[in-house]
Protein backbone atom coordinates (compact mmCIF):
# COMPACT_ATOMS: atom_id res chain seq x y z
CA UNK A 1 0.00 0.00 0.00
CA UNK A 2 1.45 3.33 -0.77
CA UNK A 3 1.89 6.72 1.51
CA UNK A 4 -0.67 8.16 -0.06
CA UNK A 5 -3.70 5.51 0.18
CA UNK A 6 -2.01 5.00 4.11
CA UNK A 7 -3.13 9.00 4.57
CA UNK A 8 -6.31 7.98 2.94
CA UNK A 9 -7.85 5.15 4.84
CA UNK A 10 -5.95 6.76 7.89
CA UNK A 11 -8.62 9.89 7.34
CA UNK A 12 -11.63 7.86 6.37
CA UNK A 13 -11.02 5.61 10.07
CA UNK A 14 -10.57 9.17 11.96
CA UNK A 15 -13.70 10.46 9.85
CA UNK A 16 -15.35 7.23 11.41
CA UNK A 17 -14.26 7.69 15.41
CA UNK A 18 -17.09 9.13 17.57
CA UNK A 19 -16.30 12.54 18.40
CA UNK A 20 -17.57 14.46 21.79
CA UNK A 21 -18.88 17.90 21.01
CA UNK A 22 -17.81 20.76 24.32
CA UNK A 23 -19.75 23.82 23.14
CA UNK A 24 -20.56 26.03 20.42
CA UNK A 25 -18.58 28.69 18.65
CA UNK A 26 -20.08 32.16 17.86
CA UNK A 27 -21.53 30.99 14.42
CA UNK A 28 -23.37 28.20 16.28
CA UNK A 29 -21.15 25.28 14.99
CA UNK A 30 -20.37 22.55 17.11
CA UNK A 31 -16.82 22.69 18.51
CA UNK A 32 -14.70 19.28 18.86
CA UNK A 33 -11.02 18.28 19.42
CA UNK A 34 -9.47 15.15 17.99
CA UNK A 35 -5.18 14.98 17.89
CA UNK A 36 -5.12 18.33 18.93
CA UNK A 37 -6.87 19.32 16.32
CA UNK A 38 -10.45 21.64 16.23
CA UNK A 39 -12.83 20.66 14.79
CA UNK A 40 -16.21 22.88 13.78
CA UNK A 41 -19.11 20.63 13.37
CA UNK A 42 -22.55 21.91 10.96
CA UNK A 43 -25.24 20.70 13.13
CA UNK A 44 -23.57 19.60 16.45
CA UNK A 45 -25.11 20.82 19.59
CA UNK A 46 -23.20 20.68 22.82
CA UNK A 47 -22.81 17.56 24.70
CA UNK A 48 -23.79 15.61 21.77
CA UNK A 49 -21.45 12.35 20.33
CA UNK A 50 -21.64 12.34 16.76
CA UNK A 51 -19.72 11.33 13.38
CA UNK A 52 -19.04 14.16 11.38
CA UNK A 53 -17.60 14.14 7.30
CA UNK A 54 -14.69 16.97 7.00
CA UNK A 55 -15.34 18.75 4.07
CA UNK A 56 -12.50 21.83 4.43
CA UNK A 57 -8.92 20.95 6.36
CA UNK A 58 -6.49 23.11 7.22
CA UNK A 59 -3.48 22.39 10.04
CA UNK A 60 -4.96 23.91 12.59
CA UNK A 61 -8.90 23.46 12.53
CA UNK A 62 -11.10 21.49 10.13
CA UNK A 63 -14.43 21.84 9.16
CA UNK A 64 -17.43 18.85 8.79
CA UNK A 65 -20.74 18.40 8.82
CA UNK A 66 -22.50 15.86 11.20
CA UNK A 67 -23.66 12.26 9.04
CA UNK A 68 -24.78 10.27 12.41
CA UNK A 69 -25.64 11.60 15.83
CA UNK A 70 -24.34 8.83 18.47
CA UNK A 71 -26.02 10.66 21.50
CA UNK A 72 -28.76 13.18 21.19
CA UNK A 73 -28.58 16.53 23.53
CA UNK A 74 -31.65 16.85 25.42
CA UNK A 75 -32.21 20.37 24.10
CA UNK A 76 -32.28 18.78 19.93
CA UNK A 77 -35.59 19.43 18.42
CA UNK A 78 -37.06 18.58 15.01
CA UNK A 79 -36.67 21.37 13.12
CA UNK A 80 -39.97 23.14 11.68
CA UNK A 81 -39.06 24.05 8.22
CA UNK A 82 -38.59 21.40 5.89
CA UNK A 83 -35.95 23.11 3.90
CA UNK A 84 -33.66 23.26 6.74
CA UNK A 85 -29.84 22.14 6.14
CA UNK A 86 -30.68 22.92 2.89
CA UNK A 87 -31.43 26.33 2.91
CA UNK A 88 -28.81 28.43 4.63
CA UNK A 89 -31.08 31.56 6.31
CA UNK A 90 -31.42 29.39 9.36
CA UNK A 91 -28.26 27.70 11.28
CA UNK A 92 -30.21 26.87 14.53
CA UNK A 93 -34.04 25.23 14.04
CA UNK A 94 -32.65 22.04 15.32
CA UNK A 95 -32.10 23.88 18.61
CA UNK A 96 -34.67 24.16 21.53
CA UNK A 97 -35.84 27.83 21.60
CA UNK A 98 -35.10 28.98 24.77
CA UNK A 99 -31.62 27.51 24.50
CA UNK A 100 -31.28 29.05 21.42
CA UNK A 101 -31.23 32.34 23.74
CA UNK A 102 -29.10 30.96 26.12
CA UNK A 103 -26.26 30.12 23.75
CA UNK A 104 -26.30 34.03 22.63
CA UNK A 105 -25.89 35.01 25.96
CA UNK A 106 -23.06 33.06 26.39
CA UNK A 107 -21.35 33.93 22.69
CA UNK A 108 -21.85 37.60 24.50
CA UNK A 109 -19.87 36.76 28.03
CA UNK A 110 -17.30 34.81 26.48
CA UNK A 111 -16.52 37.98 23.92
CA UNK A 112 -16.35 40.29 26.51
CA UNK A 113 -14.02 38.31 28.92
CA UNK A 114 -11.42 37.10 25.89
CA UNK A 115 -11.48 40.01 23.78
CA UNK A 116 -12.69 42.71 25.95
CA UNK A 117 -11.38 41.58 29.13
CA UNK A 118 -14.36 43.11 30.96
CA UNK A 119 -17.32 41.39 32.78
CA UNK A 120 -20.65 42.95 33.56
CA UNK A 121 -21.53 43.55 36.74
CA UNK A 122 -24.88 42.14 35.94
CA UNK A 123 -26.13 40.25 33.22
CA UNK A 124 -29.74 41.60 31.70
CA UNK A 125 -32.82 39.09 31.27
CA UNK A 126 -32.85 38.18 27.75
CA UNK A 127 -35.33 39.80 25.36
CA UNK A 128 -37.26 37.17 23.38
CA UNK A 129 -40.54 36.88 21.37
CA UNK A 130 -42.49 35.25 18.74
CA UNK A 131 -39.81 33.03 16.51
CA UNK A 132 -41.46 32.14 13.62
CA UNK A 133 -43.11 34.74 10.88
CA UNK A 134 -41.23 37.31 12.29
CA UNK A 135 -39.08 38.31 9.74
CA UNK A 136 -40.20 41.87 7.91
CA UNK A 137 -37.10 42.34 6.08
CA UNK A 138 -35.15 39.68 3.55
CA UNK A 139 -33.38 39.54 0.44
CA UNK A 140 -34.44 36.75 -2.00
CA UNK A 141 -32.07 35.83 -4.73
CA UNK A 142 -33.77 34.82 -8.06
CA UNK A 143 -32.25 32.42 -10.46
CA UNK A 144 -33.62 31.18 -13.95
CA UNK A 145 -32.17 26.66 -13.74
CA UNK A 146 -33.29 25.14 -16.50
CA UNK A 147 -32.30 22.02 -14.93
CA UNK A 148 -34.83 22.02 -12.11
CA UNK A 149 -37.68 23.54 -14.04
CA UNK A 150 -37.70 26.95 -13.73
CA UNK A 151 -37.18 29.89 -11.40
CA UNK A 152 -35.99 29.79 -8.05
CA UNK A 153 -36.55 32.46 -5.51
CA UNK A 154 -35.76 32.14 -2.43
CA UNK A 155 -32.43 32.29 0.16
CA UNK A 156 -28.84 30.30 -0.88
CA UNK A 157 -28.49 27.09 -0.07
CA UNK A 158 -25.57 26.90 2.98
CA UNK A 159 -22.29 26.93 1.92
CA UNK A 160 -23.15 27.56 -1.47
CA UNK A 161 -23.98 30.38 -3.68
CA UNK A 162 -27.19 28.32 -5.64
CA UNK A 163 -30.68 29.45 -4.74
CA UNK A 164 -32.16 27.08 -2.30
CA UNK A 165 -34.77 25.15 -4.22
CA UNK A 166 -37.91 26.10 -1.52
CA UNK A 167 -41.76 27.08 -1.80
CA UNK A 168 -42.22 28.26 1.80
CA UNK A 169 -40.05 29.74 4.59
CA UNK A 170 -40.97 29.39 8.45
CA UNK A 171 -39.38 33.03 9.38
CA UNK A 172 -40.81 35.17 6.67
CA UNK A 173 -44.38 36.46 7.38
CA UNK A 174 -46.97 33.57 6.42
CA UNK A 175 -48.27 35.92 3.90
CA UNK A 176 -44.99 35.99 2.23
CA UNK A 177 -44.18 32.81 2.72
CA UNK A 178 -47.37 31.40 0.84
CA UNK A 179 -46.38 33.51 -2.19
CA UNK A 180 -42.87 32.21 -3.03
CA UNK A 181 -44.39 29.21 -5.31
CA UNK A 182 -46.26 32.01 -6.88
CA UNK A 183 -43.47 34.61 -7.34
CA UNK A 184 -41.36 31.80 -9.29
CA UNK A 185 -44.46 31.34 -11.78
CA UNK A 186 -44.83 35.44 -11.97
CA UNK A 187 -40.65 35.70 -12.67
CA UNK A 188 -40.58 32.23 -14.57
CA UNK A 189 -43.34 34.47 -17.20
CA UNK A 190 -41.67 37.71 -17.35
CA UNK A 191 -39.58 38.85 -20.37
CA UNK A 192 -36.56 39.48 -18.25
CA UNK A 193 -36.53 36.39 -16.07
CA UNK A 194 -33.06 36.00 -16.36
CA UNK A 195 -32.51 39.69 -15.82
CA UNK A 196 -33.63 40.01 -12.51
CA UNK A 197 -31.95 38.69 -9.93
CA UNK A 198 -32.91 39.54 -6.29
CA UNK A 199 -36.25 40.75 -4.71
CA UNK A 200 -36.29 42.34 -1.79
CA UNK A 201 -38.76 42.05 1.30
CA UNK A 202 -39.89 44.84 3.36
CA UNK A 203 -43.10 44.77 5.21
CA UNK A 204 -44.72 47.26 7.34
CA UNK A 205 -47.81 47.07 9.66
CA UNK A 206 -50.23 47.77 6.53
CA UNK A 207 -48.20 47.21 3.66
CA UNK A 208 -45.87 43.97 2.16
CA UNK A 209 -43.31 45.82 -0.36
CA UNK A 210 -41.65 43.64 -2.88
CA UNK A 211 -38.49 45.41 -5.02
CA UNK A 212 -37.77 43.64 -8.19
CA UNK A 213 -34.38 44.18 -8.99
CA UNK A 214 -34.32 44.88 -12.46
CA UNK A 215 -31.39 44.60 -15.25
CA UNK A 216 -33.01 45.31 -18.49
CA UNK A 217 -36.71 47.21 -18.71
CA UNK A 218 -39.56 45.47 -18.65
CA UNK A 219 -42.48 45.45 -21.39
CA UNK A 220 -46.24 46.28 -20.91
CA UNK A 221 -46.73 42.72 -21.12
CA UNK A 222 -44.68 42.73 -17.84
CA UNK A 223 -46.60 45.54 -16.93
CA UNK A 224 -49.64 43.81 -16.89
CA UNK A 225 -48.81 40.84 -15.51
CA UNK A 226 -47.18 42.18 -12.34
CA UNK A 227 -50.36 44.70 -12.08
CA UNK A 228 -52.38 41.90 -11.69
CA UNK A 229 -50.24 40.26 -9.28
CA UNK A 230 -50.22 42.93 -6.82
CA UNK A 231 -53.66 43.48 -6.79
CA UNK A 232 -54.62 39.73 -6.34
CA UNK A 233 -52.31 39.01 -3.36
CA UNK A 234 -52.65 42.85 -2.14
CA UNK A 235 -48.50 43.81 -2.32
CA UNK A 236 -47.10 46.36 -3.84
CA UNK A 237 -44.02 46.09 -6.28
CA UNK A 238 -41.28 48.81 -6.66
CA UNK A 239 -38.68 48.39 -9.49
CA UNK A 240 -35.16 49.02 -8.75
CA UNK A 241 -32.85 49.94 -11.89
CA UNK A 242 -29.56 50.40 -10.89
CA UNK A 243 -28.80 50.82 -6.58
CA UNK A 244 -30.87 50.95 -3.94
CA UNK A 245 -31.91 54.91 -4.77
CA UNK A 246 -33.31 54.38 -7.89
CA UNK A 247 -35.96 52.31 -6.71
CA UNK A 248 -39.09 53.30 -6.98
CA UNK A 249 -42.87 52.45 -6.35
CA UNK A 250 -44.92 50.87 -9.66
CA UNK A 251 -47.95 49.18 -8.47
CA UNK A 252 -50.36 50.26 -7.44
CA UNK A 253 -49.44 53.94 -6.50
CA UNK A 254 -52.34 55.03 -4.40
CA UNK A 255 -50.89 52.21 -1.62
CA UNK A 256 -50.30 53.40 2.04
CA UNK A 257 -46.94 54.43 3.40
CA UNK A 258 -44.49 51.70 4.49
CA UNK A 259 -44.35 52.23 8.07
CA UNK A 260 -43.83 50.55 11.67
CA UNK A 261 -45.05 51.94 14.95
CA UNK A 262 -44.09 52.22 18.02
CA UNK A 263 -47.17 52.73 20.16
CA UNK A 264 -45.35 53.23 23.63
CA UNK A 265 -44.05 56.26 22.47
CA UNK A 266 -47.17 57.77 19.98
CA UNK A 267 -44.70 56.78 17.00
CA UNK A 268 -45.21 56.34 13.17
CA UNK A 269 -42.28 55.66 10.88
CA UNK A 270 -42.43 55.61 7.42
CA UNK A 271 -39.86 54.18 6.05
CA UNK A 272 -39.03 53.26 1.89
CA UNK A 273 -38.27 49.84 1.32
CA UNK A 274 -34.45 50.16 0.77
CA UNK A 275 -34.26 51.96 3.98
CA UNK A 276 -32.84 50.17 6.67
CA UNK A 277 -34.90 48.83 9.58
CA UNK A 278 -34.71 46.45 12.27
CA UNK A 279 -36.15 43.10 10.58
CA UNK A 280 -38.16 41.89 13.55
CA UNK A 281 -40.71 44.53 14.99
CA UNK A 282 -41.49 42.79 17.89
CA UNK A 283 -37.95 42.69 19.62
CA UNK A 284 -37.05 46.41 18.25
CA UNK A 285 -40.41 47.93 20.08
CA UNK A 286 -38.63 45.47 23.56
CA UNK A 287 -35.45 47.00 22.29
CA UNK A 288 -36.46 50.19 22.63
CA UNK A 289 -38.13 50.27 25.60
CA UNK A 290 -35.19 48.72 26.92
CA UNK A 291 -32.71 51.31 25.81
CA UNK A 292 -34.91 54.08 27.22
CA UNK A 293 -34.92 53.04 30.47
CA UNK A 294 -30.91 52.01 30.85
CA UNK A 295 -30.92 55.40 29.37
CA UNK A 296 -32.86 56.99 32.41
CA UNK A 297 -33.54 60.30 29.89
CA UNK A 298 -34.35 63.10 31.67
CA UNK A 299 -36.50 66.33 30.59
CA UNK A 300 -33.75 68.76 29.32
CA UNK A 301 -31.10 66.67 28.77
CA UNK A 302 -29.04 66.86 25.71
CA UNK A 303 -28.59 63.27 24.41
CA UNK A 304 -26.83 61.99 21.56
CA UNK A 305 -27.61 59.41 19.21
CA UNK A 306 -24.57 57.84 17.23
CA UNK A 307 -26.05 55.64 14.01
CA UNK A 308 -29.07 56.86 14.25
CA UNK A 309 -30.57 55.93 11.34
CA UNK A 310 -34.11 57.27 10.50
CA UNK A 311 -34.83 57.87 14.58
CA UNK A 312 -35.65 54.49 15.89
CA UNK A 313 -34.25 55.61 18.78
CA UNK A 314 -33.60 59.35 18.40
CA UNK A 315 -37.73 59.77 18.54
CA UNK A 316 -38.65 57.77 21.53
CA UNK A 317 -35.85 59.93 23.29
CA UNK A 318 -37.41 63.13 22.23
CA UNK A 319 -40.48 61.69 23.42
CA UNK A 320 -39.35 61.62 26.90
CA UNK A 321 -38.60 65.21 26.53
CA UNK A 322 -34.55 65.07 26.13
CA UNK A 323 -33.40 67.48 23.28
CA UNK A 324 -31.58 64.80 20.54
CA UNK A 325 -28.64 65.35 18.02
CA UNK A 326 -28.99 62.62 15.58
CA UNK A 327 -25.94 61.46 13.56
CA UNK A 328 -25.66 59.08 10.59
CA UNK A 329 -23.55 58.80 8.06
CA UNK A 330 -26.15 58.36 5.06
CA UNK A 331 -27.84 61.76 3.78
CA UNK A 332 -30.79 59.31 2.54
CA UNK A 333 -31.48 58.46 6.03
CA UNK A 334 -30.63 61.87 7.47
CA UNK A 335 -33.56 63.14 5.65
CA UNK A 336 -35.73 60.22 6.69
CA UNK A 337 -35.48 61.53 10.43
CA UNK A 338 -36.02 64.56 9.83
CA UNK A 339 -39.10 63.93 8.42
CA UNK A 340 -40.02 61.33 10.88
CA UNK A 341 -39.36 63.96 13.74
CA UNK A 342 -41.55 66.43 11.65
CA UNK A 343 -44.33 64.07 11.11
CA UNK A 344 -44.34 63.01 14.40
CA UNK A 345 -44.69 66.57 16.07
CA UNK A 346 -40.77 66.04 17.16
CA UNK A 347 -38.85 68.79 14.70
CA UNK A 348 -38.06 71.50 17.67
CA UNK A 349 -36.49 68.61 19.78
CA UNK A 350 -34.71 66.58 17.67
CA UNK A 351 -31.27 67.88 15.28
CA UNK A 352 -30.13 65.72 13.05
CA UNK A 353 -26.27 65.69 11.04
CA UNK A 354 -24.33 63.69 7.99
CA UNK A 355 -21.45 62.76 9.60
CA UNK A 356 -18.91 59.95 8.96
CA UNK A 357 -18.57 58.27 12.61
CA UNK A 358 -16.06 55.44 11.40
CA UNK A 359 -13.55 58.79 10.84
CA UNK A 360 -14.31 60.31 14.17
CA UNK A 361 -11.65 62.47 16.45
CA UNK A 362 -11.12 64.25 19.82
CA UNK A 363 -12.07 67.04 17.91
CA UNK A 364 -14.87 66.52 15.86
CA UNK A 365 -16.49 65.21 19.00
CA UNK A 366 -15.91 68.20 20.79
CA UNK A 367 -17.52 69.81 18.01
CA UNK A 368 -20.80 68.64 18.45
CA UNK A 369 -20.97 70.34 21.93
CA UNK A 370 -21.54 68.44 25.10
CA UNK A 371 -24.03 65.79 25.55
CA UNK A 372 -25.16 64.13 29.10
CA UNK A 373 -25.56 60.66 27.88
CA UNK A 374 -25.16 58.71 24.35
CA UNK A 375 -26.89 55.79 22.65
CA UNK A 376 -24.79 53.68 20.02
CA UNK A 377 -26.24 51.50 17.53
CA UNK A 378 -23.31 51.14 15.20
CA UNK A 379 -23.21 48.53 12.33
CA UNK A 380 -21.16 45.24 12.54
CA UNK A 381 -18.10 47.06 12.19
CA UNK A 382 -18.72 48.73 15.49
CA UNK A 383 -17.75 52.40 16.94
CA UNK A 384 -14.13 52.07 17.63
CA UNK A 385 -13.16 55.52 16.68
CA UNK A 386 -15.81 57.28 18.33
CA UNK A 387 -15.21 55.71 21.66
CA UNK A 388 -11.56 56.24 21.57
CA UNK A 389 -12.89 60.33 20.67
CA UNK A 390 -14.44 60.43 23.93
CA UNK A 391 -13.14 62.44 26.50
CA UNK A 392 -10.67 60.82 28.83
CA UNK A 393 -11.84 59.25 31.94
CA UNK A 394 -9.89 62.22 34.31
CA UNK A 395 -11.90 64.97 32.46
CA UNK A 396 -14.01 65.95 35.32
CA UNK A 397 -17.80 66.62 33.60
CA UNK A 398 -16.84 66.77 30.09
CA UNK A 399 -17.61 62.97 29.35
CA UNK A 400 -21.31 61.33 29.36
CA UNK A 401 -22.08 60.04 32.59
CA UNK A 402 -24.39 57.17 30.66
CA UNK A 403 -23.73 55.10 27.54
CA UNK A 404 -25.90 52.62 26.01
CA UNK A 405 -24.69 50.51 23.18
CA UNK A 406 -26.84 48.42 21.35
CA UNK A 407 -24.92 46.11 19.25
CA UNK A 408 -25.42 43.62 16.10
CA UNK A 409 -21.86 42.20 16.59
CA UNK A 410 -20.53 41.05 20.31
CA UNK A 411 -16.91 41.04 19.07
CA UNK A 412 -16.95 44.69 18.39
CA UNK A 413 -18.99 45.58 21.17
CA UNK A 414 -16.67 43.44 23.36
CA UNK A 415 -13.94 45.37 21.49
CA UNK A 416 -15.10 48.90 21.98
CA UNK A 417 -15.79 48.07 25.79
CA UNK A 418 -12.59 47.20 26.56
CA UNK A 419 -11.45 51.16 25.37
CA UNK A 420 -14.79 52.32 27.77
CA UNK A 421 -13.53 50.65 30.72
CA UNK A 422 -10.07 50.30 30.33
CA UNK A 423 -9.21 53.67 28.90
CA UNK A 424 -12.10 55.88 29.24
CA UNK A 425 -12.92 55.55 32.97
CA UNK A 426 -16.38 53.84 32.72
CA UNK A 427 -17.92 50.68 34.10
CA UNK A 428 -19.61 47.90 32.26
CA UNK A 429 -23.20 47.96 34.51
CA UNK A 430 -25.37 45.73 32.53
CA UNK A 431 -25.13 43.59 29.40
CA UNK A 432 -27.62 40.86 27.61
CA UNK A 433 -28.90 40.06 24.55
CA UNK A 434 -31.97 40.16 22.16
CA UNK A 435 -32.91 37.52 19.79
CA UNK A 436 -33.43 39.71 16.91
CA UNK A 437 -32.97 36.76 14.39
CA UNK A 438 -34.19 33.53 16.25
CA UNK A 439 -33.02 30.20 14.57
CA UNK A 440 -29.97 31.83 13.27
CA UNK A 441 -26.07 33.14 15.08
CA UNK A 442 -26.50 36.53 15.21
CA UNK A 443 -26.10 37.97 18.21
CA UNK A 444 -28.56 41.40 19.17
CA UNK A 445 -27.24 42.68 22.57
CA UNK A 446 -27.29 45.41 24.59
CA UNK A 447 -24.82 47.23 27.27
CA UNK A 448 -24.64 50.17 29.91
CA UNK A 449 -21.86 52.00 30.62
CA UNK A 450 -21.93 54.36 33.56
CA UNK A 451 -19.18 56.66 34.94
Amino acid sequence: MSDTDSLKQAARAAAMQPLYIESLDHEGKGIGRRDGKTIFVDGALTGEIVIASSYRKKPEFEQAQVTRILKPSPYRVAPKCVWFGICGGCTHQHLDEAAQVAAKQRVLEDCFKHIGKVRPESILPPIHGPTWGYRTRARLSVRFVAKKGGVLVGFHERRSSYVADMTSCEVLPPKISALLPRLRELVASLSIRDRLPQIELAAGETLSVLVLRIMDPINAEDEALLRDFADLHGIQFWLQPKGPDTAYPFHPLDAPALAYSLPEFNLDMPFRPTEFTQVNHGINRMLIRRAMRLLDVRPGERIADFFCGLGNFSLPIARRGANVVGIEGSQGLVARALENAAGNGLAGACEFRVANLFEMTPESYAELGGFDKLLIDPPRDGAIELVKSLPDGDTPGAAPSRIVYVSCNPATLARDAAVLVHQKGYRLKLAGVANMFPHTAHVESIALFER
